[in-house]
């Protein structure tokens, strides 16, 4: 999954594919920008700026590349199922002089840590991503994660985190919000791609085929949850698994950063 490649992936626009990328998920994220910063904000004020994290379902790389671009010093390792989302970070964002190692692993599975290679890490992060875990695969990744970060370090998760059931009004207003923001008809009245179009568009390029077919194959034997983890069960789950402060660092809805002190 490199760009070498004899099966013609060296003529991809891996530039051009992540910009349409980034273009497509700003769409669904409005203040996507700003939750990176503040994830970052908080490396710089918690760690030295020598340190090691993680980019769990790191997808193209998003926060593995701000954040080596920012921390000079740092490395990561940035993990992910889908083989096309590797491929499009390998071309795209490349191995940053070797500060960044792409890993192709299941977060759901067992072994995943071991395959990261690193006996301990000063910071994990995620954005938009953990939401595909159920609530037992999240448990289990936070008891992991509590044994991976050092003492110290830090975990932070962006991402959509519902309130609880008790606050039903609460939560049918963000659904709703959300809802409109996510219709088609939004995204066209904006000029933004959806996630389905820019699928459909990166399908049209032959090179890709072999990749989605894998990456089909490879989803077709997960099931998406019939609902996210709510917050209230993040929280709970972090601190049973060790990280002694837990709390909100940003929000914008139910689009929060989740901040975990080991």
């Amino acid at each position: 999954m490199s760009n070498g490649n004899p099966d013609g992936r060296d003529q991809v626009d891996w530039q051009g594919w992540l910009q349409r990328w980034d273009a497509q998920q700003a769409g669904y994220v409005p203040e996507r920008e700003e939750r990176f910063r503040v994830m970052l904000d908080v490396l710089e004020a918690l760690l030295p700026g020598e340190f090691v994290a993680l980019d769990l379902a790191c997808g193209p790389g998003a926060i593995s590349q701000r954040l080596l671009e920012r921390f000079p010093r740092a490395r990561c390792v940035a993990i992910d199922f889908d083989p096309v989302m590797l491929a499009l970070g390998q071309g795209a964002v490349g191995s940053f002089d070797g500060r960044l190692r792409w890993i192709d692993a299941d977060l759901a599975e067992q072994g995943w840590v071991q395959s990261a290679g690193e006996p301990g890490v000063d910071a994990v992060l995620s954005t938009t991503a953990l939401h595909w875990l159920s609530a037992p695969h999240l448990v289990a990744l936070y008891r992991e994660l509590g044994a991976l970060v050092r003492p110290g370090g830090v975990f932070l998760n962006g991402d959509n985190m519902d309130f609880s059931p008790d606050l039903a009004t609460v939560q049918r207003l963000m659904h709703d919000a959300r809802d409109r923001d996510w219709s088609d008809e939004s995204f066209a009245e904006r000029g933004i791609e959806t996630a389905e179009q820019w699928w459909d568009a990166l399908g049209r390029e032959p090179s890709m085929a072999p990749l989605i077919a894998e990456r089909t194959r490879r989803l077709a034997s997960k099931e998406r949850p019939a609902s996210s983890p709510t917050f209230d069960l993040h929280v709970g789950a972090l601190r049973n698994a060790g990280f002694r402060e837990v709390a909100t660092v940003w929000q914008s809805g139910t689009d929060r950063v989740l901040l975990a002190v080991r």
